[in-house]
């Protein structure tokens, strides 16, 4: 296809069933994660539709890559509230997320449906635990090597780990990235970070007193399960919100996040969880569905809500905090980039939740999957197809999946 990003882009507004239409194609085709989804939306809003051009795409991304939440989710909606209002977010939103978020709400329902008591079954769930260990493993190599590529961020994730190991659950998380902002901004006041540069971003249309009654609400419902006690029924959404508010650097990085406050705390099984997680990677659109698996997984008698409802209230609630930040800090976004502490905090941070996968790629990925040398052998051609033969992902966990039932069923 020609570049035609050179041209000017359209001007006139769209409507909402224009942006929904146009993010559903990409729902059900936008298979690779969130570098992968940010190159399919630049193909088909920059060069195919030309709804804005590459200086306002590229700075769209900066925003997005810059704040807390799911980047390629967050370019979405800002993507669709440029072409048509907040309607055209919201739609922009349910386009590129319901696809993949249905298929893993199936999945949990089957899930609770069938168990893990046949062999079958158990045999194809341990064949997607192992798929997990190479994804997780591709994504902490990934992330290094872009992240922390020199000592000093290379001793922040270290310090990331370890914090995360040694402290483990929410307490270690946390502890983890405060570490990591600190340890930046140290960092990047010895070397007089820059400020990050770009052309200037569009706030959409949100006026500052609207960004700021966005971040309000966001900060009120962070905080309010430190005053109130959460209702049973709404745990499973509540921890997804926190995690959906705290994801730095990545989709793969709310893994530990979830883990923390779903199998450390008894909502779901751990070979439910790491199931579900390798199940993400073969659908498309966002990572951050799989929330939608858990919540529809995690049913029990006098516990959160399970079954579809569960899962709508989970994917809602890990989705809710990337939409609040993002529009709440349109307005303010050229004084933040200009601001070099932020910039050098960030990076730390960045930095920091590598450190957090490598500690969730031992505990519970690895130690849940791994249990002698064919598993190791197994786990090791996984990682060759993903990150050598550049397999997609969906189909390397189809067939391990696959392999894994026919081999239960045989035994």
């Amino acid at each position: 296809m020609p570049d035609t990003s050179d041209r000017a882009p359209a001007t006139q507004p769209g409507s909402a069933g224009e942006v929904f239409l146009a993010f559903l194609k990409l729902g059900l085709s936008a298979f690779g994660g969130p570098v992968a989804h940010i190159g399919y939306f630049r193909t088909e809003f920059v060069e195919r539709r030309r709804w804005l051009d590459d200086t306002a795409y590229a700075d769209t991304v900066a925003l997005c890559q810059f704040l807390p939440g799911p980047a390629s989710s967050q370019v979405g909606l800002a993507l669709g509230a440029r072409r048509a209002g907040p309607v055209g977010a919201v739609a922009a939103w349910l386009g590129f997320t319901l696809p993949s978020a249905i298929l893993m709400i199936l999945a949990g329902l089957g899930a609770v449906a069938f168990g893990t008591g046949d062999p079958a079954t158990a045999a194809a769930i341990h064949g997607l635990k192992l798929v997990a260990v190479a994804v997780v493993a591709q994504a902490v190599h990934q992330m290094a090597s872009r992240l922390a590529a020199d000592p000093t961020h290379a001793s922040i994730l270290v310090a990331g780990a370890t914090t995360a190991l040694v402290l483990p659950g929410l307490s270690g998380q946390l502890g983890a990235i405060a570490l990591g902002g600190v340890a930046g901004l140290l960092v990047g006041r010895r070397r007089g970070a820059a400020a990050a540069t770009g052309g200037p971003a569009s706030a959409a249309g949100v006026p500052v007193s609207v960004g700021l009654a966005l971040l309000a609400i966001m900060a009120a419902l962070l905080a309010a399960p430190l005053v109130f006690a959460v209702p049973e029924g709404l745990r499973m959404a509540e921890a997804a919100f926190r995690a959906g508010s705290l994801v730095f650097g990545g989709g793969h990085v709310v893994l530990p996040l979830l883990e923390a406050d779903t199998v450390k705390t008894g909502l779901v099984a751990r070979d439910t969880f790491l199931a579900g997680y390798g199940l993400a990677q073969a659908v498309p659109g966002p990572l951050f569905t799989f929330a939608a698996f858990l919540g529809t997984a995690a049913p029990a008698p006098g516990g959160p809500l399970g079954g579809a409802l569960g899962g709508a209230l989970a994917l809602v609630g890990i989705f809710l905090p990337s939409a609040l930040i993002l529009f709440g800090a349109l307005p303010f976004w050229d004084r933040l980039r200009a601001w070099a502490p932020a910039r050098a905090g960030l990076d730390g941070i960045n930095a920091a939740v590598v450190g957090l996968l490598v500690a969730v790629l031992y505990d519970p990925v690895a130690s849940a999957a791994i249990a002698g040398p064919r598993d190791v052998a197994a786990v090791l051609v996984a990682y060759l197809l993903l990150e050598v033969w550049k397999a997609p992902p969906w189909m390397v966990v189809i067939g391990y999946g696959l392999a894994g039932a026919a081999i239960g069923a045989w035994a």
